[in-house]
Parts: C-alpha cells; structure tokens; sequence
C-alpha cells in the first residue's frame, strides 16, 4: 500500500505540474498577444518641455479654466451651462480655422435614467473636420464628452480632454492628411445618460452607421490631466495590478479585444513620436473600465475604438469630487500628451 501510495502521489503531482505549465504557456500567449504592446515605453526624467510645449501648456491651462471655473458644473441639471459651453467650444474651433457641425437631439427623463429628474434639454454634439486628401470616406474620429458629473466642476473629467482635443485641432489644421480626421466634443457620458441611448456619443455613433460612414479608428480622451512619480498611486482592476505599474505617471491606450489592433498602432505612433511613460492592453471589455468612456458607443456600432487616459478613477482620489478642479492639473505633461496624440492622429489618418 505505501508504495502504491506513494506511486499514486507522484502521478497526481505530474499532472498538477502538467496543469501549472499549461497555465503558464496560455498566460503568456494572453500576454503576447493582448497585453504586450510595440515599442517601449519612457523611462527616466521628462526632457525640459519645448518652446512649443509651453505655448499648448498655457492654451490647455485656458480652456480647462474656461470650461471647469468660469462655466463650472456642465450638465441638464444646471439649465445653460451645456449650452455655454458648446458656444465656447464651438468659438474655440473656429478661431482655429476649422466649420463647426452642430448634431443636436433632445435629452429627456426616461425609464433608462437614474438618479435627480431634469427638464427636457437640446443637446448638442460638436464635429470639426479636416477632409482626408486622397481616401476621405475613411474617417479617423478623436473626440472628448464635454459635459461633468453632477456636483462635480469636472476639471479631469473631463475639460481636460477637451481641452487637448483643442490642441490637436490647432496641430493639425492645414495639415493634408489621406483619411478625414473628425474632431468631436461630445454631450451627455456622464450619468444619468452613462451607456444609455442618450448617451451623446451613442447618439452620434449610431447617425455614422446609419449614414454609412467608414470610421476605421475612434479614440475616446478621457481624464488626461493627473500624473504622479510617487509609487502606489496607480491602482488597477483586477487581475491587471500583476502586469502594469503602480506608479500613476503615464498616458493608458485602453480597447476591447475587437479594437486590438487599433491600440497596438496607436500605442506604437505614441512611443515613436512622444517622450513620455505610456501603457497599453487589448482586453475584455467586460473588465471594469475598458468601457468607461465614448468608445463604448462606437463598439455598440461595430466600429474599432479606444479610451487615451490617465486612468481616472484608478488614479485621481479627486473624480467625480467637488475638488475636481482646474488649479491642480499637471498642464506640462498634458502638453506631451496632446503634443504626441496629435502625430498619433496623423500616423491613423496617413496611408503609407
């Protein structure tokens, strides 16, 4: 009997060790495949910002100021501030050269929201163009919801993607590009419309697909604007503490599996073009926060899309908050960011 025992144990601790490699084999093609991105990302101190850098600085300071201080809370809830600031964005645009498309719909209290009752509002979604040259059926969509949580002035979330949006616009204005690049500023991400049909960027999505449109990538800026080198200020959702790192001082390329590609040359133009720390990760979409911005809307659409963020909730202790405001965001680096998302646009909207 105990050598039969003993034979017994080392069969079932064979296996158990044949079950440990496979596991380990499929982690690591889950790794390759879906979680390892081209390129490196930054390491080391961030070069002295350009002249140029500082210019897009002071800009971004500007219009998140505009948007979050002097307008403040963005939402139906505050009657008008929806409106105030579509006509800066809308001022903003134009001063840079660019027509501005106004797709409006009327957001109402429905059996999909939540939450405080509102009055029935037109909303406005915001597309600026820049017709592609020699394939402009093909339509590169860089966009920010413009609107903020009620209670909240919305600073990081989200005049600060906005703001950068702006600032790709200034970069590539008289730029002659193959593909069409839309610039969108988008109403109502946040609740009560969260993931619902008046959601703006679902809205808007669903006007491309029924119209036809070929939009080849959509890229959703969202919170671009808190950064730290101090460790342990980065969380994650789990399991993805054990493959990305805990320090909160880089730009996330974020996309569902289908998107997975369109995250990859993203990710790859990014750490081509720009000196700063960036991560990135094809997952699914059922993990929490891969979906938690306008790139969802394009995925209910069939589109390839990705979220470019600071990781929000993972990151900044100030979301969602009151003291979500505009005097604390890190504008420097917000420059590199947009300064590199630009040449990223470029890269998604040039045929080679």
């Amino acid at each position: 009997m105990g050598k039969r025992f003993c034979w017994c144990n080392r069969k079932a601790l064979k296996r158990i060790g044949v079950y440990f490699v496979l596991l380990a084999l499929l982690a690591g093609l889950v790794y390759a495949v879906f979680l390892r991105m081209p390129g490196k990302s930054y390491r080391g101190p961030l070069p002295p910002l350009t002249d140029a850098q500082r210019t897009i600085a002071q800009q971004l300071r500007d219009d998140v100021t505009a948007l979050a201080t002097t307008i403040g809370e963005r939402n139906v809830y505050r009657p008008g501030t929806l409106d105030r600031s579509a006509d800066y964005l809308t001022g903003r645009f134009e001063a840079l050269g660019y027509t501005v498309q106004r797709v409006s719909y009327t957001a109402e209290h429905g059996a999909q929201n939540t939450g405080p009752r509102f009055a029935a509002a037109e909303c406005h979604n915001l597309i600026a163009e820049l017709p592609g040259a020699t394939r402009g059926d093909e339509v590169v969509i860089i966009g920010a919801h413009y609107d903020s949580v009620l209670g909240s002035p919305g600073a990081n979330d989200n005049a600060a993607s906005v703001a950068v949006v702006l600032a790709i616009a200034e970069a590539l204005h008289g730029r002659t590009l193959d593909r069409t690049v839309r610039l969108v500023a988008f109403v109502n991400e946040e609740p009560p419309f969260f993931m619902t049909d008046q959601q703006g960027s679902l809205v808007y999505a669903r006007r491309c697909r029924q119209r036809g449109d070929n939009v080849v990538a959509m890229l959703a800026l969202e919170g671009l604007g808190c950064y730290s080198d101090e460790p342990n200020t980065q969380q994650y959702p789990p399991p993805l503490s054990f493959v990305y790192p805990s320090t909160g001082n880089f730009v996330g390329f974020v996309g569902n599996l289908r998107s997975r590609g369109l995250v990859r040359d993203a990710i790859a133009s990014f750490r081509k073009h720009a000196q700063f720390p960036s991560e990135g990760g094809a997952l699914p979409g059922q993990i929490e926060g891969v979906g938690w911005s306008d790139h969802w809307s394009f995925w209910q659409c069939g589109y390839r899309g990705i979220m470019v963020t600071d990781s929000l909730p993972f990151r900044d202790v100030h979301y969602h908050q009151p003291t979500d405001t505009a005097d604390r965001l890190d504008y420097d680096r917000m420059a590199r960011v947009a300064e590199g998302l630009a040449a990223v646009v470029a890269d998604l909207a040039s045929v080679n």
